[in-house]
């Protein structure tokens, strides 16, 4: 299937930064009828885009996703109350409400006549006790049962995966799932709380060159492992799972394997400077090890994400070092006050 582009697509979540990659990239493929929807204040959103159907609206609401979704034939279901792992680990209570958002949502589509849903889930749903070393062996699909994923913002995303997956056994909309793995990039948060290890480390690296306090502070002992997938790969990935009708839940993820100390190691040698490191181990910190089996992407796309995470976090970098040194500071990391 090729999407259709006179066909109305709408973007939930398009004020942030995968949403805002998203609907880019659908512009520049032809798109002529985009709806980006996001609970944000235009002017606050990541990246705006003209010709566009910008629409500010909470969609916590139910009323609200039947306006978004309103003659719509695809559906990109984006839209969560999410952040790192500083974020996750204190706002659980925050995060599981986003659930009204995807079941509006799916609701929505029902009633209205929407063919194609995809919805943003995440690695955060795979079992627990499969993380828990770090030199981990990679995670696939199946392992997300027996079910202990990540509290609060995990059980919401496996909770909303069911839902996804019985409203296409029910009702007959094709559902797509795409389990994202520590997406990273530019126009994206750096600050505020919200940020992931990628932007952290590079803010922090950044930090201590302008301030040349020659130290930096990791969270955890800097021996998790984690895999970071760059922008790029997750929004060609996002389209190829529509594009060939992938219907299962499946990993959207590089499968670099990194420690944050050799993720600290990558972004000073894009500095150009060497840090002292100081370790704060009472600091959230998540599973020890993450990684993204991808033989199922490969069997069901023949494709994998591929830009390293040495390309990916230099681009990342400098779009960072330019927003801290021109003075734009980055006032979009709160997503609902």
């Amino acid at each position: 299937m090729e999407l259709d582009p006179q066909k109305l697509v709408v973007v939930t979540g398009a004020g942030g930064f995968i949403g805002g990659h998203l609907v880019a990239e659908l512009k520049r493929r032809g798109h002529e009828r985009v709806r980006a929807v996001d609970v944000k204040p235009l002017g606050r959103w990541y990246q705006e885009h003209e010709g566009v159907e910008n629409v500010s609206a909470d969609l916590r609401e139910k009323d609200a996703c039947y306006s978004a979704s309103d003659g719509a034939c695809y559906v990109f279901n984006l839209a969560a109350d999410m952040g790192g792992m500083g974020f996750i680990e204190t706002h659980k209570a925050d995060c599981m409400v986003s659930v009204l958002i995807n079941t509006n949502m799916l609701l929505a589509a029902r009633d209205l006549g929407v063919e194609h849903f995809l919805f943003g889930s995440s690695a955060c749903v795979y079992n627990a006790e499969r993380q828990s070393d770090p030199d981990v062996t990679a995670l696939k699909e199946s392992d997300a049962y027996p079910a202990l994923p990540e509290d609060g913002y995990g059980w919401e995303k496996l909770f909303s995966e069911r839902m996804c997956r019985h409203f296409m056994e029910d009702y007959g909309i094709s559902v797509y799932v795409p389990r994202f793995h520590n997406v990273y990039g530019p126009h994206g948060t750096y600050d505020g709380g919200r940020e992931k290890a990628p932007a952290a480390i590079c803010r922090k690296v950044i930090e201590a060159q302008l301030d040349e306090s020659g130290v930096i502070e990791i969270w955890g002992d800097g021996l998790q492992t984690r895999s970071f997938t760059y922008i790029d790969d997750t929004i060609s990935g996002v389209l190829r799972l529509m594009e060939r009708g992938v219907t299962e839940p499946i990993n959207l993820g590089s499968s670099q394997l990194v420690t944050i100390n050799q993720l600290v190691d990558i972004v000073e040698g894009i500095a150009g400077i060497k840090l002292e490191r100081t370790y704060r181990l009472d600091a959230p910190q998540g599973v020890r090890g993450r990684n993204s089996d991808n033989t199922l992407i490969l069997e069901k796309l023949g494709w994998e994400p591929s830009t390293t995470l040495e390309d990916g976090l230099e681009r990342t970098y400098g779009w960072i070092y330019e927003q801290m040194t021109s003075g734009v500071r980055d006032e979009a990391a709160a997503i609902f006050n």
